[in-house]
């Protein structure tokens, strides 16, 4: 696992507070803050980006320390300039690792919990901003699509290559709700056998051809839905998601909270389920007393998932679709969770 930060081109010389508007801003500090009063309380940002949520945390808890983990690099050098501009550079611990990897970072730095742990799903404005790395559909860059460049792993135009047709298909339909995706694996596939596709600009002009134009018309822009599934793809963000729901979970102190924003209904569904497995009793059915041993490990600290109001979703674009699930641990499982 490589933990130390590479630095390199951040893409635009805009600071990042410029580039980038938090979502649920306000609900996010007001979530974790209450478990970070305590001095040297400890806050994960397990999807730290460009430092938006994480600054805001710190100006609200100034008894906490961060440790802000991301798989982006780059992402990395953007939030240590904002948070250093803004006063907390002692307070600081940013670490290149993905976040499935909570537990390991912990223990690096000998820590055995954490007191507030913040994960905001999916990329980044500062991925779609940076034109050659092939997040953005309003862009023409090389298909790569990695969060973490220097992984050495397959980008989408290595995916759209090699992948079979059935293959392109689900990925399309399971990660990207796209209802055309057997049409689209099609013409990707007639595509390859003449030229593979390798830029984004090439993508975007053959999934405009293979989507049906009254879809067009009421559906958004036509390739929204494949670059998301592709992007998800190529980072494996459900099954690390899913890793590291389990990992954040554990990390939690007794009266420590963790925030959760997800994106899209498959992240969302892993968080949801991940959430009711401690929030649920394990009592038998029939039980007529709940002993302590089945009571939960974790209470909700909201009603099913938040969302943004009309007035953010209408000034943040990233805000729509956004669901918010916070809990707060409420007993330790000795040698468990």
């Amino acid at each position: 696992m490589d933990r130390t930060p590479q630095r390199g081109d951040t893409g635009s010389a805009a600071p990042a507070e410029e580039r980038h508007v938090p979502v649920l801003l306000d609900t996010t500090v007001d979530l974790l803050t209450p478990a970070l009063q305590s001095p040297g309380s400890v806050y994960v940002d397990a999807t730290l980006g460009m430092g938006g949520h994480a600054g805001a945390v710190l100006a609200a808890a100034p008894a906490a320390r961060l440790v802000g983990i991301d798989r982006d690099p780059l992402a990395l050098d953007l939030a240590r300039e904002r948070l250093t501009r803004a006063g907390f550079a002692d307070r600081l611990t940013l670490v290149h690792a993905t976040y499935d990897e909570i537990p390991e970072v912990l223990a690096d730095l000998g820590l055995d919990s954490a007191d507030a742990v913040m994960m905001d799903l999916g990329v980044s404005s500062f991925q779609i901003d940076t034109a050659d790395r092939g997040f953005s559909y309003v862009a023409d860059a090389p298909l790569d699509m990695r969060m973490d460049p220097s992984s050495g792993g397959p980008t989408a135009a290595d995916l759209l290559r090699d992948l079979p047709e059935a293959e392109i298909s689900r990925i399309l339909h399971q990660y990207g709700d796209e209802r055309f995706a057997r049409r689209i694996a099609r013409r990707i596939v007639e595509q390859r056998e003449h030229a593979p596709l390798t830029r984004s600009g090439e993508l975007v002009t053959l999934l405009d051809r293979a989507v049906p134009a009254a879809s067009k018309a009421s559906g958004g822009h036509p390739a929204k839905r494949s670059f998301q599934a592709l992007r998800i793809a190529v980072n494996d963000e459900l099954r690390i998601l899913a890793s590291a729901l389990e990992g954040a979970l554990d990390s939690v102190r007794l009266g420590g909270r963790i925030v959760v924003e997800s994106y899209h209904s498959g992240e969302d569904r892993l968080v949801k389920s991940a959430f009711a497995r401690r929030t649920r009793s394990s009592a038998p059915p029939g039980l007529p007393v709940e002993l302590e041993e089945h009571r939960p490990t974790f209470t909700s600290l909201v009603r099913g998932a938040v969302q943004a109001g009309p007035a953010e979703r209408e000034t943040n674009p990233r805000a729509g679709s956004v669901r918010l699930r916070a809990l707060t641990r409420t007993r330790i499982v000795e040698g468990a969770s």
